[in-house]
């Protein structure tokens, strides 16, 4: 049996793929959580085979849980299913260890190949994604994709620099480093287009 975990902030979508997945006989749905922080406890508490997570949900977004199963050599495969078709997430998430990267509009029965697939020690990705991928890199490092984030979400740069830890002339390099390297006007502009490309 592949024994999996969903993490899925929208309700429906989440329903919709444990039902699908639980239709086949080689897969069992151990449990599905609503937000990353959730997510991460049941992996530490069920440990499953494979998790298939969304990438934007609350607390930690998917690439940050993969990041963190990826850190913490966890022996936990990770497939992601979003409707981002942005070569930048792909990008990173192959970077944090995740076995697998669907679109939510692909076939229904994709997800359950993906999963044998992944579960034998492959990988399965959307193709044409996988091309797009490595057309154009990702400039910002991790310091500067973090700041910009949270200055995007509204935050100040004190309190950017409370929640970080980091002083507040530090963040504004950050920012300043980011608006450089993406070659826009302001903080606003580079987080929308980093959004875009998804570097964020």
């Amino acid at each position: 049996m592949i024994r999996v975990l969903l993490a899925e902030d929208q309700a429906m979508v989440r329903g919709a793929l444990s039902a699908l997945l639980n239709l086949e006989s080689d897969i069992e749905v151990l449990g599905s959580a609503a937000d990353g922080e959730a997510a991460w406890r049941d992996i530490q508490r069920l440990k499953p085979d494979v998790l298939v997570t969304d990438i934007e949900m609350p607390g930690l977004t998917g690439l940050e849980l993969a990041q963190r199963i990826h850190r913490q050599e966890l022996p936990i495969k990770v497939i992601i299913v979003t409707t981002f078709a942005r070569p930048g997430f792909l990008r990173r998430a192959l970077e944090a260890g995740v076995s697998g990267y669907l679109l939510k509009d692909a076939p229904a029965e994709n997800l359950a190949e993906a999963l044998r697939m992944v579960h034998r020690g492959g990988r399965s990705i959307d193709p044409q994604l996988a091309l797009d991928a490595w057309s154009e890199a990702d400039p910002l490092n991790d310091r500067e994709r973090q700041v910009l984030r949270l200055a995007g979400e509204g935050q100040s740069a004190s309190d950017i620099a409370t929640q970080l830890s980091l002083s507040h002339g530090t963040v504004r390099n950050y920012l300043s480093e980011a608006i450089g390297k993406l070659g826009v006007a302001n903080r606003i502009e580079a987080y929308r287009l980093a959004r875009q490309k998804g570097w964020l």
